[in-house]
């Protein structure tokens, strides 16, 4: 769920306060923005000609 949502939703005055509270209970979310990056820069890029 997006930080902001869990934020407003817990009361909290900030989303880096969330963050910084919460955010050891998400040990694979490193792995897991890096899986998605690299899958991301795997894929083709499609250059379309100005023709």
């Amino acid at each position: 769920m997006h930080a902001k949502i869990v934020s407003e939703r817990l009361g909290h005055s900030t989303v880096a306060f969330t963050l910084d509270a919460y955010s050891h209970v998400l040990p694979g979310i490193q792995a897991e923005a890096a899986r998605r990056f690299d899958e991301y820069r795997a894929e083709p890029v499609v250059v379309e000609s100005a023709e």
